[in-house]
C-alpha cells in the first residue's frame, strides 16, 4: 500500500505534525509521532471541519 501522507509546512519547524492523505476516496490523518494511530473520514467532513477552521471558530483551543 502506497500512501502520499502530507503536512502542512507550518509545522515542519515545530515537530507538532499532522498528516493527510488520500486513500481510496477516503482522507486519511494521523500524527507523525504515532505513525500507526490513523483516523479516516470523509473528503465532505475534511471540507467542513477546514472551512470552520478558517473561520475561527477553534481558535480558543489554540
Amino acid at each position: 500500500m502506497d500512501i502520499q501522507w502530507r503536512k502542512a509546512s507550518f509545522s515542519t519547524d515545530t515537530g507538532n505534525c499532522l498528516e493527510l492523505a488520500s486513500f481510496n476516496g477516503d482522507i486519511l490523518v494521523r500524527e507523525s509521532d504515532q505513525p500507526d494511530v490513523v483516523v479516516t473520514t470523509s473528503r465532505e467532513k475534511l471540507r467542513a471541519f477546514l472551512e470552520g477552521a478558517k473561520a475561527g471558530e477553534f481558535d480558543d483551543l489554540v
